[in-house]
């Protein structure tokens, strides 16, 4: 690819800063713009990563600037409103998980984004981390046999402040929603679209998850056995059971250099694969490609896949008693 990839960033939180740090090691990555409500923080970050202009309102940077794709990292109730903005004026949209708060959500960007014929793809950087890339052809090679069930968890402590962002509802906040997306995420890779979804969860002050804890059901009998939590710090690790053997993706499992694989008879196989930067050059590459082929789906992050993902959350929602008022349910 020869052509340089203007891109801009609204919403300037730590996922922003390493997202933006990731940019500067890609060839051909251009940071043209970034904004937050704050001008001062606008101006900060750009100068922090070499951006070439910054604004502190988000509709002027998308309506001013000369990017050809927006990076959307601003609090997840936001999403939806944010993409479609991004949408209305033309560019290709890269928006951080969860892609919506409900598939209503989601199926309005996708159309969107279909009817404009542009862009758009959900930021699960998991699936572009070379250890999971490695993963996958383990699963397909068939080397653990037939898949029995996959257990995850993702937890961190955090204390209870019911203005952050991971218990501020208006925010979207929850651990369903921030974190527990990525065991999700990983059930589905290896095991599909469950048929059955149970679900579990302790609320805060704010009704919102501060655990969940879920269990599903697929069509061949495998099960997968998830759990996020913002009131421990969990082993956050995954393993994935087969009637062969098992692998053991390690801490961060989201993001993983680690991958051992043990097989009943014995065999035990070491895999460390290391990522570039902070992990996000993965993904800002495969959204490179898909921009120099002209192709507005990733094909092994597709907008039917994000789909998915927002129908099996809202069926956890629909059990833990979780919902977001001030939007679109």
């Amino acid at each position: 690819m020869t052509k340089n990839v203007k891109w801009g960033i609204i919403g300037l939180g730590s996922i922003a800063h390493k997202f933006a740090a990731d940019l500067q090691i890609v060839h051909n990555a251009v940071l043209e713009a970034v904004a937050s409500r704050s001008v001062d923080k606008a101006k900060k970050f750009a100068n922090q990563y070499h951006a070439n202009e910054y604004y502190a309102d988000y509709e002027l940077l998308v309506e001013k600037s000369n990017v050809d794709i927006v990076y959307i990292a601003t609090p997840n109730t936001y999403h939806f409103s944010h993409t479609m903005m991004c949408l209305k004026y033309n560019k290709a949209v890269l928006c951080e998980k969860p892609m919506g708060v409900n598939s209503h959500e989601v199926k309005s960007m996708i159309d969107k984004a279909r009817s404009r014929n542009l862009f758009l793809m959900e930021a699960i950087w998991t699936r572009f981390i070379p250890a999971i890339e490695k993963l996958l052809a383990l699963l397909e090679a068939n080397f653990i046999g037939k898949l029995i069930s996959v257990d995850a968890n993702f937890g961190f402590y955090n204390e209870f402040d019911a203005e952050s962002r991971l218990f501020n509802k208006q925010l979207g906040g929850g651990s369903l929603l921030d974190i527990g997306i990525y065991p999700i995420y990983l059930s589905f890779l290896a095991l599909g679209f469950p048929f059955d979804i149970n679900a579990i969860a302790r609320m805060s002050s704010t009704q919102v998850d501060q655990s969940c804890y879920m269990l599903f059901n697929f069509e061949n009998e495998s099960k997968a056995q998830l759990s996020s939590t913002f009131e421990a710090d969990t082993t956050n690790e995954a393993y994935i059971y087969g009637s062969k053997g098992n692998i053991r993706i390690k801490a961060p499992f989201h993001h993983p250099q680690q991958i051992e694989c043990y097989l009943y008879d014995g065999e035990k196989e070491e895999f460390n694969i290391p990522y570039r930067g902070h992990g996000y050059v993965h993904e800002i590459l495969a959204v490179h490609h898909c921009l120099d082929q002209k192709v507005k789906e990733h094909p092994q992050l597709n907008l039917e896949i994000s789909l998915a993902i927002s129908q099996i959350i809202d069926a956890i929602k629909g059990k833990i008693g979780l919902s977001y008022t001030n939007v679109t349910e």
